[in-house]
């Protein structure tokens, strides 16, 4: 007879094997060689967490009781996948689409991003799952106690080995399920292990199958007559029953937040699901091949009252066959811990997101972009709702003493658990589903159950004998098991059907009496028509100020280095101009399902929209609001592209208005500056020459004087004349360019100095001029003429105490690129748009001059085949000059 002490020792060896299995494929996929993790046959053997130890030893005993009902728990999955590959086909598309992390994130996502709707669906899930991680728990303990009954040296406590259980599963879910922060990521070690653990268990199962029929009975022929002589034989449908078991188990293989985990979430491509449609209904076959032999020969070797669903470790500890035993036992250990580490992983992300973010976020107060490290607080809340969810499978174990009160606890997790079905196929399906309809249906299907199912089978006395037979205060129509006075039925089938009924109908009722937000709308068109519609721009607009506290939140929660790659990214999309990208409502969007797969749709949208503001209402969303007709519905995706294109094109014509508003302020300033330059220096010529002609008595130096006053107002008034005849032609496209060879150094060498003659106080100019040793062919005077203005504009308008202008140069893609960036505070948003138009001046105090400079720079530039413009964020003034390499020759 085996030892508790080694059963404790292979048990531990077995938990390594995991561990080193869980952490080699974490460290294959970060090397990115995962091509086998990524296999349709890991993706399969994942879905085996449905077998959990309630299957693996339960369906024994279910067999014994019920006869073939057992069956119906393998058929609601096969049926799901053979006849609904469809629908879960869609459901994983969604999921990828949308970045959800959780079953509660993809319901919060499909109804308006709503937290509160996630909020119900996390505490459905933590109340319905929790008594079931304690039944794993429990299942486990048995396990244990059944070898420890053998063994009269051991001091075995149940109590004990529940609590080293659960911190063993926690420590292990901690270490492999919160290593990456974005949950739409794949946990490729966890998902191993669960492979790993259902070839295990389905090893066992097999082993002790064959065992029985061949090892006991002498073969077929032997076990069928034992099947016969037993009560298993006798047993009779009960039709009711059969169907309602049969859509629950189907329902909780969708709705589970552990098969939604692994069917969904950690799905690497949808195509798997082919190969999963036949390959999974064959492992539930192959698991379900020996229950009925097991159980008629246990019934038969067993003593009278035995416990069935230890059937399958009992009869090989009744033969002598400790090994198999032993593999049976690391079969059900198997079984339970894979759920348990799911679930929980499962779970931490729907709290974490849902609850526990929302909480932070709303006592921080002061924005999403505030200092403080998201990142950390994120993982901080997952890990320690992981501990958390095990404690509770504790205390649920201790609570209700392990006894038959945990026996049934399957089916009334999965009654619970599939409340959440018709608020998720009606979201799939019906545009018309809204978030009250759905927050109705499960609030009102929650109490039912909890009514009508949870509270009776605790157990306890926690509903008394006189409310179960007359409902509370007398009131019958209310009794538990017999609500609307309907009497007689299953206490299953009772509370599958008042549940899902009333649930039903209130979503539907709900959502037929209330008005989808433009946002749900939306939504609903992204899920109904996935497939067909590619997810646009939600109409977020957002200033340039803001792209650095859409920075800075990222950060938060990305990370700096991840963020930072992102941002640089959208702005190379954008064309490259500037460091960070403009908060496009595209830009937006992408911003949002990145943020999405760490904090779950529902906190990445309210996040973003706390820092952009406003409206997240567009175009796009009151066409989707005023169109109810069936060509709405079957050309949506069209006419949602055509209305976004619509709203782009409304919001460049509203700026292009306010644009050419300023520009004619711009003008009218520009005229009344002109009228009074002109008449400045000609009322100056026409006095002084005045005086020289009547006045006799001027002696030579006063008439040298006068002269020179003629001669510097004649000067400016020429320079104006010239920059206006400079510009038109320019524009005109009459100038004829002055081609020749020339050395950028020198060019710049004589730009710098002609720009800062004659200043008292030259700002200080930093170049490298190893850089600088390239030859050019083009108009050195014309180009001359933008350096210049560059850096005289910088004399000017440089504000810093010590003032200081960088120049350097570089080749970019096949162009030159000079930039010219100060160390002042740079151009205000407001007026970066206009410095490059006719008569614009960034201040007119300082400038003195017609606001003609930047508008020839940029014509000449265009004139050159290159372009100048303005740097945003590089912390000052900042211009940049690129011609194309064509145009020039590296220095031999």
């Amino acid at each position: 007879m085996a030892t508790l002490n080694v059963l404790f020792a292979v048990c531990l060896g077995y938990v390594a094997l995991l561990f080193a299995v869980a952490f080699a494929a974490d460290r294959v996929a970060m090397r990115g060689r995962s091509t086998w993790l990524r296999s349709p046959l890991i993706y399969t053997l994942s879905l085996s967490i449905y077998c959990t130890a309630w299957t693996f030893y339960g369906a024994v005993g279910y067999a014994v009781r019920s006869g073939l009902e057992f069956v119906t728990i393998y058929l609601g999955p096969t049926l799901v996948m053979v006849g609904w590959w469809w629908g879960l086909r869609k459901l994983v598309r969604i999921g990828r689409s949308q970045r959800v992390t959780s079953i509660a994130d993809l319901i919060s996502s499909r109804y308006g991003k709503s937290n509160t709707l996630a909020i119900c669906v996390t505490l459905l899930a933590v109340i319905g799952v929790t008594p079931y991680i304690a039944l794993q728990l429990q299942s486990i303990t048995l396990s244990f106690s059944i070898f420890a009954e053998a063994d009269t040296d051991s001091a075995f406590n149940p109590d004990a080995s529940v609590v080293w259980v659960a911190t063993g599963l926690a420590i292990f879910a901690i270490l492999f399920g919160t290593r990456n922060l974005d949950a739409n990521e794949r946990h490729h070690g966890v998902v191993t292990a669960i492979a790993l653990e259902a070839v295990v268990k389905l090893v066992a199962l097999l082993a002790v199958g064959v065992f029985v029929v061949w090892g006991l009975s002498g073969g077929v022929a032997g076990v069928m007559e034992r099947i016969d002589a037993s009560d298993i034989g006798l047993w009779q449908v009960d039709r009711s029953r059969w169907a309602a078991i049969t859509f629950l188990a189907a329902a909780a293989f969708v709705c589970l937040p552990r098969m939604f985990q692994v069917m969904v979430v950690e799905n690497d491509d949808e195509r798997h699901l082919r190969t999963a449609a036949w390959a999974f209904p064959l492992y539930l076959l192959l698991m379900s091949l020996f229950v009925v032999p097991i159980a008629a020969v246990g019934l038969e070797m067993m003593p009278t009252g035995s416990n069935p669903d230890l059937f399958v470790l009992t009869v090989p500890l009744a033969s002598g066959r400790d090994g198999l035993a032993m593999l049976s036992f690391i079969g059900g250990f198997s079984s339970a811990t894979s759920m348990v580490i799911v679930a929980a992983m499962a779970l931490s992300t729907m709290v974490s997101n849902h609850v526990v973010m929302p909480i932070w976020l709303s006592y921080r107060g002061s924005g999403a972009a505030q200092s403080g490290d998201v990142r950390k607080v994120i993982l901080l809340a997952r890990r320690v709702s992981i501990g958390a969810v095990m404690a509770l499978g504790c205390v649920y174990y201790q609570l209700s003493g392990g006894g038959s009160a945990l026996a049934s606890i399957g089916l009334i997790a999965f009654v619970g658990i599939a409340q959440i079905l018709p608020a998720l196929v009606g979201g799939l399906f019906w545009r018309g589903a809204t978030r009250m309809g759905a927050l109705a249906g499960l609030s009102l299907g929650f109490a039912v159950w909890v009514w009508a199912m949870l509270l009776p089978g605790l157990g306890g006395g926690i509903l008394s004998a006189p409310v179960m037979a007359h409902g509370p205060f007398g009131i019958l129509w209310l009794r538990p098991q017999a609500l609307f006075g309907i009497a007689g039925l299953d206490p299953i089938v009772h509370a599958v059907v008042w549940s899902f009924l009333l649930n039903t109908i209130a979503f539907v009722a709900v959502s037929l009496l209330t008005f989808p937000n433009p946002v749900e709308r939306l939504q609903g068109a992204q899920f109904v028509n996935v497939f067909e519609h590619s997810a646009g721009p939600r109409g977020w607009t957002g200033s340039v100020a803001q792209t650095e506290d859409l920075m800075v939140m990222t950060q938060r929660i990305l990370g700096a280095e991840d963020a930072r790659a992102l941002f640089r990214r959208e702005a190379e999309l954008q064309g490259g101009r500037g460091l960070l990208p403009d908060p496009t409502p595209e830009f937006l969007e992408r911003l949002e399902r990145q943020l999405a797969g760490s904090v779950g749709a529902a906190t990445a949208h309210a996040m973003v929209g706390q820092i952009v503001g406003g409206s997240s209402v567009s175009v796009q969303d009151l066409l989707a609001v005023a169109d109810e007709s069936a060509q709405m519905l079957e050309y949506s995706s069209r006419l949602e592209a055509q209305s976004a294109e619509l709203s782009r094109t409304a919001r460049k014509l509203q700026e292009a208005n306010e644009k050419l508003t300023q520009i004619s302020a711009q003008k009218d300033s520009f005229l009344s500056q002109v009228s009074h330059e002109l008449r400045t220096p000609m009322t100056s010529i026409r006095a002084f020459s005045e005086i020289l002609r009547d006045a006799d008595t001027l002696n030579p130096e006063e008439k040298r004087r006068y002269a020179n006053i003629i001669h510097d107002e004649a000067l400016r008034l020429t320079r104006l004349l010239n920059d206006l005849l400079d510009l038109s032609v320019l524009e005109s496209g009459q100038v004829s360019l002055n081609m020749r060879h020339g050395t950028l150094g020198d060019l710049l060498d004589h730009a710098v100095s002609a720009a800062l003659a004659g200043y008292e106080r030259p700002l200080r100019v930093v170049r490298n001029r190893a850089d600088e040793t390239l030859h050019l062919y083009s108009d050195l005077d014309r180009l001359s003429q933008v350096f210049i203005n560059l850096i005289a504009n910088a004399q000017k308008y440089c504000d810093a105490t010590a003032p200081e202008l960088t120049i350097s140069v570089h080749l970019s893609g096949g162009v030159l690129v000079v930039d010219f960036i100060d160390n002042g505070s740079g151009i205000p948003v407001r007026a970066q748009e206009l410095v490059f138009e006719k008569f614009a001046r960034v201040s007119v105090e300082k400038a003195g001059g017609a606001g003609l400079g930047l508008a020839i720079c940029r014509e000449i530039m265009m004139r050159l085949g290159g372009d100048v413009t303005y740097l945003q964020g590089a912390g000052g003034g900042a211009f940049r000059v690129t011609l194309p390499v064509a145009r020039e020759m590296a220095a031999q």
